[in-house]
């Protein structure tokens, strides 16, 4: 299967291994992207197959409907991935879906784009939203919070031990002019943080900070767990691709909850026994290996997690 030179899905035959993909199966791709996993989910798919498909970018619904608009199985729905219960209802296939895919972060090609301003390594705009056209950018953003805010944010979202320093570089640098491009952002993080680890820019935390707030990823994410297993049928899959640590905790607790089931209070008197787990895990994490990494290295973070709706 032909790829764009930008973009490889990451543990394409991982995931669709999790997703044991049936060819009259109705699968949901949570994040399409630039469509890897969609392309490969339709191969195995036949006549009576459906795939679904999310994606908050314009660009990417764009290049869904280029790709694929013809084909009568797929259908592609602008919007975050949080509303996978609201487009089940829609189209009649809550509890009748074979398997969900949510493959997190940003893509290669939004992260290749110098304008979309998500990445250090090309000056551009410090715009960040993966839907250019509602919310606010990182640089309004930057340019109307509190200093506490940068803070935490910095520190939450980047696990960034410096988050002190570079908020309050950013707060005396937006006083003499406003900060408008990732070069300014990078340059300004590289002169806060007075050490550097190894192979790892100075500002890689902060801009996956500020994406992550700009916008809200995580939320989304709780949102959308707490909507798939309604939306799965019984044995359906859910396969989960994450890219750092604060994804893969909330996926991981997530799983290990729902497959454990409700655990009644030690201390108090409660009538009836415990409610019943409703997922089983499938294996373990999964990780790139060594032949993937070699072809693409932004495999290396990634981290999948799969389990199965009981029934």
């Amino acid at each position: 299967m032909a790829q764009t030179d930008t973009h490889r899905p990451v543990l394409l035959r991982e995931v669709l291994d999790g997703l044991v993909v049936r060819p009259d199966g109705v699968y949901l791709d949570g994040t399409f992207g630039r469509g890897g996993h969609a392309a490969a989910i339709l191969e195995r798919l036949g006549p009576q197959g459906s795939l679904y498909a999310m994606d908050k970018d314009p660009e990417a619904v764009r290049v869904a409907l280029s790709r694929f608009g013809q084909d009568a199985r797929f259908h592609i729905q602008r919007g975050t991935f949080a509303m996978l219960g609201q487009l089940a209802r829609e189209h009649d296939i809550a509890g009748r879906i074979s398997g969900v895919l949510l493959d997190l972060g940003v893509s290669s090609p939004q992260l290749d784009d110098a304008g979309r301003g998500f990445s250090f390594l090309k000056d551009g705009p410090l715009d960040m939203r993966m839907d250019p056209e509602h919310g606010v950018s990182a640089a309004q953003w930057l340019a109307e919070a509190e200093e506490a805010e940068i803070v935490q944010v910095l520190q939450v979202y980047g696990e960034e031990r410096f988050a002190r320093r570079i908020a309050r570089a950013i707060v005396h640098a937006r006083a003499e002019q406003p900060i408008a491009t990732t070069q300014q952002l990078a340059d300004l993080i590289a002169a806060a943080v007075p050490t550097r680890e190894r192979n790892k820019s100075p500002a890689t935390r902060s801009f996956q900070a500020l994406r992550i707030q700009i916008n809200q990823e995580l939320q989304d994410l709780e949102q959308a767990l707490e909507q798939v297993i309604d939306v799965l049928a019984p044995g359906g899959r859910l396969a989960v691709i994450s890219f750092h640590s604060l994804e893969d905790r909330i996926v991981k607790r997530f799983m290990r909850r729902e497959s454990h089931g409700e655990e009644l209070p030690l201390d108090l008197p409660v009538t009836g026994g415990p409610k019943p787990g409703r997922l089983r895990l499938i294996g373990k994490a999964v990780r790139a290996g060594a032949e993937e990494l070699a072809e693409n290295p932004r495999a290396r973070s990634a981290t999948l997690r799969v389990a199965e709706r009981l029934a």
